[in-house]
């Protein structure tokens, strides 16, 4: 679509890039509020949020460049890239929680407390940076008459970038909702985790990105439904548990 927004001198701005600083300045600043109401400080908070922010994005793209390989053998240049997009949510979501439970447990803090005030802004920080997607040219769906033009693929394709950041959208306001009244901890992270694991399983469908590798599904979807049962089987736990 636009993958350049504007060049001054040797210096440019890609669409990508700027969507994914605009998300996590956005979200942290939102999250920080949240976690003052909480009763975690704000400072903490911004610490936790930009190690588990740097960790993610390095787990994304180390997942992304591994399911590329061949062509990032091919031009190895490219893997510090990040304008160019190319990045994995179940590879920031594994790094990014490792490093965040790490630092949650040296810190000596509620992990389940912490998740469930990060859980929301989260998905709003992926459905802004969708829109980087949409605009880099890159998440693309299957070809459509019914779809957008791509210029960069020379071809008019289902706006699957679009439809993600619409649904995660939606995912944000059911998780502030949730937010808003009585709840356990852990309750918002794991219902975040179902419902971005059902919104991945589906649009993946209209993916053209990603091949197939069993039973007609994609390494994506069998992640998905992985990481939903997963999901569904502890948010039972919690809403049955008396605590």
């Amino acid at each position: 679509m636009h993958p350049l927004i504007c060049q001054i001198g040797p210096f440019t701005v890609y669409a990508y890039g700027l969507m994914v600083a605009i998300a996590f300045i956005i979200s942290t600043t939102l999250a920080g509020m949240r976690a003052q109401k909480d009763g975690i400080s704000r400072d903490f908070f911004f610490d936790f949020s930009f190690l588990a922010f740097v960790s993610g994005i390095i787990g994304a793209r180390v997942f992304y460049v591994s399911e590329h390989a061949q062509y990032y053998l091919r031009y190895p240049a490219e893997i510090i890239m990040l304008q160019h997009g190319g990045m994995s949510w179940f590879g920031g979501l594994i790094l990014g929680s490792l490093a965040g439970f790490i630092y949650l447990k040296k810190h000596n803090m509620p992990i389940y407390r912490v998740l469930d005030t990060l859980a929301p802004f989260l998905a709003l920080a992926q459905a802004i940076g969708r829109i980087g997607c949409l605009l880099n040219g890159c998440c693309f769906g299957r070809v459509s008459k019914f779809g957008i033009y791509f210029p960069a693929h020379k071809a008019t394709l289902i706006p699957t970038q679009l439809y993600s950041s619409l649904v995660l959208v939606f995912i944000f306001l059911v998780l502030r909702i949730i937010q808003e009244h009585p709840h356990k901890r852990g309750e918002i992270f794991f219902t975040y985790l179902v419902l971005y694991s059902l919104k991945r399983f589906f649009i993946e469908f209209w993916r053209a990105d990603n091949g197939i590798i069993f039973f007609g599904l994609t390494l994506f979807q069998i992640m998905s439904l992985a990481i939903f049962l997963a999901a569904v089987f502890k948010l039972t736990l919690l809403i049955k548990s008396g605590d």
